[in-house]
């Protein structure tokens, strides 16, 4: 919705005014320091209202999230619209509505102002890294540096060995320096070619780091607008895909915009859905009848894949191959979340992104929480394991570091490699102690 909102703004920048009101579901949200750095992070140009107190939700009789609401020059509420809406329905509309109010006088163009808070210079190496993926055969960690459009090549200590993307955003194939990326976030590594989740372009990217080139293997760049059954994959829309995993040839994909897990056979270059119906909310069963909202995160263990399901706070499982079917480990539903460390339903989490497998045992990055999480599958226990659950930079061990919404992890060599998002930096977890450091990267 917002690139949709990015694009009318563009082309009418004197006949509309878009103001968003942000009606916080989680706790974290309704907090003004965790909001701005989202605004920034999703590049939000209009004036953000934050409505933690849901006043305006409650005024203007609003049922979902998103809700357009469409107001006339003399302030009078002409139409409201739930759910994502195409450019070209939403520009047909806003094109109509400026011819009828200048044909009657009412439009007036004089530009309005308001006072701007300065958006953080984007100084550093990183800025709002979204994902990571590390190889400890070949010593390599990737980096999704998200706010900067492309993905970064490091040495395990940090050392950087190779930059993909020219850091503005876009959808353009070719060599690693020129090709563009638009907040690209989860990866997976299969030999050396890379895949790659370009979330805003609504595409799968495959960076062949042997021959520096860069290809767009599934995705149009147009948002796909309700659950689809698949196809090509280069002629099949997607929406909004925010991780992978691969598994015997085929990357599984959390297409976080339908509420579903889809697959890309690699052989055959076909997309199809893998699990989930399209409706939003916690449903286990088969893969054909489940229920997932805004899978945002994947992990593997063997035939087991493990999913982070972020708008109902919980962790899921699917099994690959007989018995394919999906499982709830921690997780209630749309509207119970919080952080409460224990087993089975007393267990809270708040907004999860991502997680890893390490010897059979989860680590999730409980992003609103501010926290690494251990799970146990197989007994339904979690327990905090780093962070202290107020967001900030600080190394330490155990729950005496500080993150800022992690929002990906991934493990290698008796370490966790964390996407540390808001502090735009890498943390480091070294399993044995437990010490959390900020990897230097240079």
């Amino acid at each position: 919705m917002l690139a949709v909102l990015r694009e009318l703004e563009r082309k009418y920048p004197q006949e509309i005014v878009i103001i968003g009101v942000h009606s916080a579901k989680f706790l974290a949200e309704k907090a003004a320091s965790n909001l701005r750095p989202a605004v920034r992070r999703l590049r939000v140009d209009h004036p953000v209202v934050n409505d933690k107190d849901f006043q305006v939700w409650r005024s203007y009789r609003v049922q979902a999230w998103p809700t357009l609401v469409f107001i006339d020059p003399i302030g009078r509420v002409i139409d409201t619209s739930q759910g994502e809406v195409p450019l070209p329905a939403l520009d047909r509309t806003m094109a109509g509505l400026i011819r009828e109010y200048d044909q009657q006088g009412l439009l007036h163009r004089e530009p309005l102002s308001w006072q701007r808070e300065r958006e953080e210079a984007k100084t550093g190496l990183l800025y709002f890294p979204g994902k990571v993926a590390v190889s400890g055969s070949s010593g390599r960690l990737f980096i999704a540096d998200t706010g900067h459009h492309r993905l970064l090549i490091a040495g395990m200590d940090g050392s950087i060995q190779g930059i993909v993307g020219d850091g503005h955003p876009g959808l353009r194939d070719g060599g690693l320096q020129d090709c563009r990326f638009d907040a690209p976030e989860g990866m997976a590594l299969y030999g050396e070619r890379l895949f790659v989740a370009d979330t805003e372009n609504h595409a799968i990217r495959r960076v062949d780091l042997e021959k520096a080139t860069v290809e767009t293997i599934a995705g149009t760049g147009e948002q796909a607008m309700a659950p689809l059954k698949g196809g090509p994959a280069r002629q099949t829309a997607l929406s909004s895909p925010w991780d992978l995993a691969i598994h015997q040839g085929t990357l599984y994909i959390a297409m976080a915009g339908t509420h579903q897990i889809w697959s890309l056979d690699l052989i055959s270059e076909r997309v199809s859905v893998f699990a989930g119906t399209g409706n939003e909310g916690i449903r286990d069963g088969s893969r054909e009848a489940a229920w997932f909202a805004q899978p945002s995160g994947l992990g593997l263990d063997g035939d087991q894949l493990y999913v982070a399901d972020s708008e109902t706070s919980a962790i899921r499982r699917i099994t690959l191959g007989p018995g394919d079917g999906v499982g709830t480990i921690l997780g209630l539903g749309l509207f119970e979340f919080g952080d409460v460390d224990g087993i089975g339903g007393m267990v809270r989490l708040q907004h999860p992104l991502g997680l890893t497998v390490a010897e059979g045992v989860l680590y999730v990055a409980d992003s609103y929480n501010h926290k690494i999480k251990r799970i146990s599958p197989s007994v339904k226990e979690a327990k905090t394991y780093a962070g202290s659950g107020g967001p900030g930079l600080r190394d330490g061990v155990g729950a005496a570091a500080a993150f800022h919404e992690p929002g990906g992890l991934s493990y290698a060599a008796g370490r966790l490699y964390v996407a540390d998002t808001n502090n735009h930096a890498i943390r480091v977890i070294d399993m044995a102690t437990k010490e959390v450091r900020t990897l230097d990267l240079t």
